[in-house]
């Protein structure tokens, strides 16, 4: 297949590149626009209770349960006519705001937990109509619009919240962007040896990235997605770019020295670097698209994001790129300082004599050794996610302190009655005049970890809200004790909980219930495409063991450092005393499919390089020499591309663009370089061993590409 592919693209060549230039242009125009169409962040699970009670409180009072804007109003002395005055204009200017259902203030309910400890400041709620969260974005935005100039309000609650946390992605995903290319190409210019080949990663990596775009505009008027499924596109696609076109130039280069710039290096460019991208690709989609099994807006978002971008990277990479390759010729390594000129050339004539092939050599003298302190080294670092590792989840605190949202959530937690600004929402089924509903009142006011609870307020005929102010912050143990509580009383009617800390521990249980299949579909199709690619069971068993290491290490490190505060000043950040519940998650199926991404590219050099003659040492130093270079070039590129993200200005991005460097860099280092030659040795033949029927299998259905050159003496 693929020698038909790149005999058609070498004999039409310049219309593959005139049709690409096309589809950018339409792909840039249609899908620039993309985070528009997105929703905010979401980690709710439908089939929850904390969801369920909020869409039964929803669908009898056509409102939200939870204010969506909170309206933080300075008065001075709050007890005068025009502190009064003030409050009641600036609840009417919500009032009359797009989509606002109700408003509540201190002088309707005489709430003395609605003024400041100093008297001097008070908030109005405002509770918009039940509608999709891209709508309700944007009615936030407009708001915030209106209270742009008014120096004594500032805005805050929930959907605020998300509208700035939007409008904060966007700003981080451009100046990441503007991060990362200008390293990316300077570094290209390094790794590649040429100025035109450096062009090539970024010019593939935009490509990628603009076709991602349009095709989540298109899958977004059908699935409701997240925004922040851009920034995985963004980092991912730029990261595989790279990673493709190194595959694709170094190989070619490598052909070329042999047969010359033609129809030759093309073909068997794509046989063999194009058959290690296809394999790659399905590995990265398969791992990402694990998480649309978990029903969280969030997750599901990045699993379709990050499958498409994988799979449009390398799509381009075996189309585009080969074109373009066939146009250039040797002006591939024009433009290039006499210097890495030299380099260019040593690279296209791989020896065995290099210094990847003697570090393999050096580690087959003592493999046991090497191995178990490699893998001891990684146990050691993942200790901490596996002791003390502490999850929660996204709210204002991620937002910088310069942002009114991450401001009004400050000081209504320091200047107000504790915890009153993210009470437990009681769902009950019965109106509030009922008696069983004022015993259920004193029941809860009886509860351990309880501050106050609110007199029950009417939410349609039959449904009343009984709001429960915890005695300790959200999300805290004590607090999700709590939800527990309320939800074990027994009652003659409907009782659900609802808010902030219900749905944090709806969504732990959620992702706790839905792991397990996620975790089988990930080793599951990784076994599968190792197989099929080497023919082997235990390479494919052996790489799920060497990235289960390297993942755990970066998840310890992690914790070090966003959850133990350190870093603080170098990474600029607050540390919120914990991981985000689901970036781990995130994370494992990102890295999981990177590691395996890398895993690939060497062991296909090794199965070359054995299937042409080499016996097993020989074929793992000269699968390390061929590939160590290009490896190790691509996971510093991919670094730098993924760890623009650190930039960001929301600590749990901070999170996932540090913990893809880590799981990349640990992989490529300590795996590639330590791990795997050392276990290779120890394992011998073993190595490639299957059971007899799925050698069989293989032999039918493993997908290869025509022969393997001769080993060359020397080459």
């Amino acid at each position: 297949m693929l020698t038909r592919l790149a005999g058609f693209l070498y004999a039409h060549r310049r219309a593959v590149l005139y049709v690409a230039v096309v589809g950018a242009v339409i792909a840039a125009v249609f899908g620039s626009s993309v985070a528009q169409y997105l929703s905010p962040y979401g980690a709710n699970d439908p089939a929850t209770q904390s969801v369920q009670a909020t869409n039964r409180f929803q669908a009898a009072t056509h409102r939200q349960i939870d204010p969506g804007v909170i309206a933080l109003v300075n008065v001075g002395n709050i007890h005068s006519a025009t502190a009064e005055q003030r409050v009641n204009q600036v609840a009417a200017e919500l009032q009359s705001g797009p989509d606002v259902a109700a408003t509540a203030t201190y002088y309707d309910t005489h709430n003395p937990a609605m003024i400041s400890n100093d008297g001097r400041s008070t908030y109005v709620l405002a509770y918009f109509t039940a509608l999709s969260d891209s709508r309700l974005k944007n009615d936030a935005q407009q708001i915030e619009n209106r209270f742009a100039g008014a120096k004594d309000v500032r805005l805050g609650g929930q959907q605020i919240a998300n509208a700035q946390v939007n409008t904060q992605v966007s700003h981080d995903l451009e100046r990441s962007e503007l991060l990362a290319f200008p390293f990316v190409f300077l570094l290209s210019l390094l790794f590649f040896r040429s100025l035109v080949a450096a062009l090539l990663p970024p010019l593939l990596g935009g490509l990628a990235i603009v076709c991602t775009f349009l095709a989540l505009r298109i899958v977004g008027t059908f699935v409701d997605l997240s925004v922040f499924a851009l920034n995985l596109t963004t980092g991912l696609g730029l990261g595989l770019a790279i990673d493709y076109s190194l595959f694709m130039v170094s190989r070619y280069r490598e052909e070329s020295a042999k047969s010359g710039f033609g129809p030759e290096a093309i073909r068997r460019t794509l046989q063999t670097a194009g058959r290690t991208i296809v394999f790659s690709s399905l590995t990265v989609a398969a791992a990402v698209a694990s998480l649309t099994i978990f029903p969280q807006r969030f997750l599901y978002s990045m699993g379709i994001a990050g499958a498409l971008v994988a799979l449009l990277a390398a799509s381009l990479a075996l189309t585009v790129l080969p074109a373009l390759l066939a146009v250039l010729g040797p002006r591939v390594n024009s433009l290039a300082p006499k210097r890495l000129a030299r380099a260019a050339d040593r690279d296209a004539r791989p020896a065995q004599n290099g210094a990847w092939y003697r570090l393999a050599h050096l580690i087959q003298r003592r493999p046991a050794l090497i191995a178990i302190t490699s893998a001891s080294f990684l146990i050691a670092l993942g200790i901490p996610f596996f002791t003390q590792v502490k999850f929660t989840s996204v709210d204002a605190t991620v937002l910088p302190t310069s942002v009114s949202a991450r401001q009004v959530n400050d000081a209504i937690n320091t200047q107000f009655p504790p915890n009153r600004g993210a009470p437990l929402d009681v769902v009950v089924g019965a109106p509030t005049t009922a008696p069983a509903v004022r015993a259920l009142e004193q029941r809860l006011t009886r509860l351990p970890n309880v501050s106050a609870v609110a007199p029950a307020r009417p939410a349609g005929p039959s449904l009343s809200v009984i709001a429960v102010a915890p005695a300790r912050p959200p999300l805290s143990d004590a607090s999700q004790r709590l939800v527990h509580a309320v939800r074990a009383l027994r009652v003659p009617f409907y009782l659900g909980v609802a808010g902030e800390t219900a749905a944090y521990v709806d969504l732990e249980h959620s992702l706790a219930v839905h792991l397990p299949a996620v975790l089988a579909a990930v080793v599951a199709t990784t076994l599968i495409i190792l197989f099929l690619m080497t023919g082997s069971v235990v390479l494919p068993i052996k790489a799920v063991i060497m990235n289960a290491l390297g993942l755990s290490a970066m998840f310890g490190i992690l914790v070090l450092i966003f959850q133990d505060g350190n870093l603080e000043g170098l990474l600029s950040y607050h540390s919120l005393g914990a991981l985000d519940a689901t970036q781990p998650i995130l994370l494992f199926a990102v890295g999981f499919g990177l590691a395996t991404d890398y895993g690939v590219f060497l062991l296909s050099r090794i199965k070359e390089a054995r299937d042409a003659g080499a016996n097993d040492s020989d074929a793992v130093a000269i699968g390390l020499e061929r590939s160590g270079r290009v490896v190790t070039a691509a996971a510093v590129l991919f670094a730098v591309a993924l760890g623009a993200f650190s930039t960001s200005e929301i600590v749990f991005i901070k999170e996932l663009g540090l913990g893809a460097v880590l799981a990349v860099l640990i992989d490529a280092s300590i795996i590639r370089a330590l791990l795997v030659p050392s276990l290779m040795e120890l394992l011998g033949p073993l190595n490639w061993w299957a059971p007899r029927p799925l050698r069989r299998l293989h032999e039918r259905i493993g997908l290869r590409e025509g022969g393997p050159p001769a080993l060359a003496a020397g080459s």
